[in-house]
């Protein structure tokens, strides 16, 4: 169900969080500020990450910023690469799963990405940076600008140069995820973030992604809060809806603050 109202939150066993534009800017690290709401927030109850991107982007966009102390890490699950893979915290990130893609699962996803540039019209930028079509191990990942273009420019550039790039060619992103899951039906594909396709195996998605939570974490769909900045029509998060899970949409970093520092009233 929809929160729209943050003084109907109740009380939750787990706090599922999106990561790229919900808890970080794209591509971008957290802040200090939303470092020190994480890290209260893991001394009171169980926080989950769900994001679209692999493990390593994970470390830099959030561990490396998080700084909480070792015991409050047994608080925090992370469900990198569309929660294809999951990592929890023992005296260490240990990898509990991962659920690769063949390889020919993956030769197929790149020929049906070369095909579907080619039926689009689809001209990559004259600049990138970075593989632009990525294998991830469990997921192959496109992206329009480039894999390190926050990373290269860093996030006063980075960040506005994709969110121009999605402003004039979202209806094309979409066409493009359109022809792709014709031509991959076996598989999983996902119009991710803001210049992003994920392909993964069949059936992986973010309501996936909360049943893994539920079986791994034994917490019943019914105790989560979903917070994410996609939970719409084509959004990548939007298929948590379909769990009937509690849920609240938010435009990005700033409205998540909101939403921790109104669990944090609660609870603490």
């Amino acid at each position: 169900m929809k929160i729209t109202n943050l003084k109907k939150l109740k009380p939750k066993e787990a706090i599922v969080f999106d990561l790229d534009g919900t808890v970080a800017p794209t591509k971008a690290p957290i802040d200090a500020e939303m470092a020190t709401l994480i890290t209260r927030l893991l001394a009171v109850q169980k926080v989950v990450i769900i994001g679209g991107g692999k493990y390593g982007i994970f470390k830099t966009q959030f561990l490396q910023q998080l700084k909480a102390p070792k015991p409050l890490l047994k608080n925090l699950f992370l469900f990198p690469a569309t929660a294809t893979s999951f990592y929890k915290y023992d005296a260490g990130w240990k990898n509990i799963y991962a659920l690769h893609l063949t390889t020919a699962e993956k030769e197929k996803i790149k020929t049906a990405f070369r095909d579907v540039f080619e039926k689009t019209g689809y001209h990559h930028p004259r600049k990138v940076y970075g593989k632009v079509i990525e294998d991830r191990g469990t997921q192959i990942t496109f992206s329009a600008l480039g894999q390190d273009v926050v990373a290269v420019l860093g996030a006063k550039r980075g960040v506005p140069l994709k969110e121009k790039w999605l402003h004039e060619n979202r209806a094309v992103k979409m066409n493009m995820a359109r022809h792709l899951a014709k031509l991959l039906p076996d598989l999983e594909v996902h119009a991710a973030g803001f210049t992003s396709i994920d392909i993964t195996k069949k059936g992986i998605d973010k309501a996936y992604g909360l049943e893994q939570v539920k079986k791994h974490l034994g917490v019943e769909i019914r105790s989560m809060l979903f917070v994410g900045d996609a939970i719409f029509p084509g959004g990548n998060d939007y298929a948590v809806v379909k769990t009937g899970v509690d849920y609240v949409p938010v435009s990005g970093p700033a409205q998540t603050k909101t939403i921790i520092r109104a669990l944090l009233a609660k609870g603490e």
